[in-house]
């Protein structure tokens, strides 16, 4: 009986510790006329993340600043866990990229796909989440 009271005074423990800690922060750089940077900062929140928000007058330099391939630019840029997320990247893909840790930039949707996290639509696009290796090199990481 003894080790299952510890073994669940453990597991309460990480839980509160893991609370404690908070949501993943994520720090967005966007234009202050758009719209839907707005929505995707909005699922970001609903979502569980922590958000802060930075209104640029030219977020291809801010891209630029965090190393993401202009290439592969977006309308947003953001940073979160020493990740660049460029675009519309669902929660969902930004979670399973905290919890693998790959060696790479980051993760991003290039362009505005209709459908993506923020780009709701009536008619939607198949789109690709890529990650970004430190090279500039791009890979499938989620299909949506």
């Amino acid at each position: 009986m003894k080790p299952l009271r510890i073994a669940l005074t453990l597991a309460l423990l990480a839980t509160t510790t893991a609370f404690a800690q908070g949501a993943p922060k994520v720090e967005v750089f966007k234009s202050p006329s758009c719209g839907c940077c707005g929505a995707w900062v909005e699922h970001m929140r609903q979502n569980g993340f922590q958000v802060s928000t930075h209104d640029v007058s030219d977020v291809p330099a801010e891209r630029k600043k965090l190393g993401m391939p202009d290439r592969l630019g977006s309308c947003h840029s953001a940073k979160v866990a020493g990740y660049v997320i460029e675009g519309h990247v669902p929660a969902a893909d930004i979670r399973r990229l905290l919890k693998d840790r790959p060696q790479a930039i980051g993760l991003a949707v290039p362009g505005m796909v209709p459908g993506s996290p923020g780009m709701e639509a009536a008619k939607t696009m198949p789109y690709d989440t890529l990650l970004v290796a430190r090279d500039g090199t791009t890979r499938v990481f989620a299909r949506h």
